[in-house]
């Protein structure tokens, strides 16, 4: 996988008395929520079987941009489906052209079809996506990328939507094994402990796990000096995982493992978040998955007793969601069987 570089992210400090305010916890999310433990009784494990590849309403919309694009278009924004920027995270910007310069208006208004049939489709998905309509520092849709790899109306193709603190895929599942397509990343501007932070659920549901751990289990879970880091490195599959393991969890506790990872999923459609759980069931299910908290300071913010971490993370085999807290969120994902 390749990356970007600006991932230290220079223009993300724009004024946060811009920002919306947004609810603090989210609702029960569509994505998800069937496959993950707590959704029959405490502790069980109900996870999904792979689907058989289908055109999903995001990768029919694809096809349909493709198929109104002039050559010109084609060759500012498509590429070769085996292009190695195809799993490329773009941590700040479009990729190649922005989406204002190359798309006519229809376009664009397909493309924003495209980005909403990728998220789960309810009020509080799309403000996560969008950051409440503004795509964060790109201010608008027009100043992010968008990119097609291969020919969706004759084989292997993927869609690549670049932006600041952004970047997702859809493929159509066309890569048995690996979820959204390849790695992801996601963030926001303010600070993720405020209400302002449109991912402050996913903040306040990590907080209530580690409350409900025990002495012992805290010592395992609390990585006190170093960070995990962030972009390509960050979301190499771990050889040993640090943390707490899924598996010591009471049934208690797995219900709020379970609750953290509803919120991470519960942005995106559901056919991803059937991915996901189908790839953890391919690596070992939900007891290898291990949850760490990271107390050490990152771009020289110190955490304290209201924003005790930096970082935290869920990994296993074939797992990674790369969490960082402070200054502000940087989120890397990546899930795959394929390590």
């Amino acid at each position: 996988m390749t990356e970007n570089r600006e991932a230290n992210c220079p223009e993300c400090s724009i004024d946060r008395r811009e920002m919306l305010r947004y609810v603090a916890i989210a609702p029960v999310a569509a994505a998800g929520v069937s496959m993950l433990p707590g959704s029959a009784k405490a502790g069980a494990e109900v996870l999904p079987m792979p689907r058989e590849f289908k055109v999903s309403p995001a990768e029919a919309l694809v096809k349909e941009l493709y198929s109104s694009m002039t050559d010109d278009q084609k060759k500012s924004v498509c590429r070769d489906y085996n292009d190695g920027a195809r799993l490329t995270i773009a941590p700040n910007r479009a990729l190649d052209k922005t989406i204002g310069s190359v798309y006519n208006k229809t376009q664009q208004e397909l493309i924003e079809k495209i980005v909403k049939a990728m998220s789960a489709g309810d009020d509080l998905s799309w403000k996560q996506i969008s950051r409440g309509g503004t795509w964060d520092a790109s201010k608008t849709l027009a100043n992010t990328g968008a990119n097609i790899f291969g020919d969706p109306t004759k084989g292997k193709f993927a869609f690549l939507f670049t932006g600041h603190h952004l970047t997702l895929r859809c493929d159509g599942d066309q890569q048995d094994g690996v979820a959204f397509g390849g790695p992801i990343y996601y963030g926001h501007t303010p600070n993720p402990y405020s209400d302002k932070n449109v991912f402050y659920n996913q903040t306040q549901d990590a907080m209530k796990f580690f409350d409900a751990l025990d002495k012992g289990q805290r010592e395992k879970a609390v990585i006190k000096m170093g960070t995990p880091g962030e972009g390509a490195a960050s979301v190499k599959l771990p050889g040993t995982p640090k943390g707490v393991t899924h598996a010591e969890l009471s049934g208690d506790q797995k219900e709020l493992m379970a609750k953290v990872m509803r919120s991470l999923l519960s942005p995106f459609r559901k056919e991803d978040g059937d991915e996901v759980m189908a790839v953890i069931k391919q690596t070992g299910g939900m007891d290898k998955l291990q949850f760490a908290f990271f107390a050490d300071k990152h771009d020289g913010v110190e955490t304290n007793e209201k924003q005790p971490w930096s970082f935290w993370r869920i990994e296993g085999p074939g797992f990674v969601w790369n969490f960082r807290v402070l200054p502000h969120v940087h989120t890397y994902v990546n899930i795959t069987a394929k390590a």
